[in-house]
């Protein structure tokens, strides 16, 4: 559904195309799958330390992904000042998330259905005047409470850390934080300062993913695309 209106699943661009991408992504998956297994509400918030990571493609990728387990998943994008995942799945945006939680509208009013298989899309909505507190406020609680009774899996693509302070106020509703990150990119102050965020907040980082990585003297290096870290396996926490 494009915000009201049928669409096919046939319709959304193809992301992870290649056999080492979709592999890489699956491993992701199955970290997912038992990082969030204590959890009853499965909310997981994407996000980075810097703008142009990789996250918007991720959370996406693994949205699709997951879905593909037979699981019914939830997207939302909740970068409400720099949205992308309308452009990745080609629906339109103006109807979303922003909308819902201003009181204009309902959930079932902007939710795009079957975006991918078994995959539905909750685009940003118009760009408001007032992210942080709308992302922060009693309506998005209502929402989270309505779309986990729906949902198996709730992903949400938030805006990089070191720059605004939205995703924060989503950690503590949420199982937990995955930090993407992209080799030559992101800087380990920028990831040092991302997870102090997160704890400052009380939140629950999950993992770490690594986009991009170049290991070209290693055996079998060109399978390596995308890397994942739990995240008490970091020296540095």
């Amino acid at each position: 559904m494009r915000n009201g209106k049928e669409t096919s699943a046939a319709n959304a661009r193809p992301i992870a195309t290649t056999f080492q991408i979709v592999e890489a992504y699956k491993t992701v998956r199955t970290n997912l799958l038992f990082a969030l297994a204590p959890h009853k509400r499965k909310i997981v918030l994407f996000s980075s330390a810097e703008p142009n990571a990789g996250k918007t493609t991720a959370s996406s990728n693994l949205a699709i992904t997951m879905a593909q387990t037979g699981a019914r998943v939830l997207l939302i994008d909740a970068d409400l000042r720099k949205p992308s995942q309308h452009k990745t799945f080609r629906v339109k945006k103006h109807n979303g998330l922003s909308r819902i939680l201003s009181g204009e509208l309902t959930f079932e009013d902007c939710v795009c259905r079957e975006v991918a298989r078994g995959m539905d899309l909750l685009p940003s909505g118009s760009l408001p005047p007032n992210p942080s507190e709308l992302l922060g406020s009693e309506n998005m609680d209502k929402l989270l409470d309505e779309v986990v009774d729906k949902y198996d899996y709730v992903f949400i693509d938030t805006p990089p850390l070191c720059v605004v302070s939205d995703s924060l106020v989503l950690c503590e509703k949420a199982a937990g934080t995955v930090l993407i990150t992209r080799q030559g990119q992101t800087t380990y102050e920028e990831l040092r300062r991302s997870v102090e965020h997160i704890r400052d907040v009380q939140g629950n980082l999950l993992g770490v993913v690594i986009s991009d990585m170049k290991e070209a003297n290693r055996p079998y290096s060109h399978y390596v695309r995308y890397k994942y870290y739990k995240a008490h396996d970091y020296s540095y926490m």
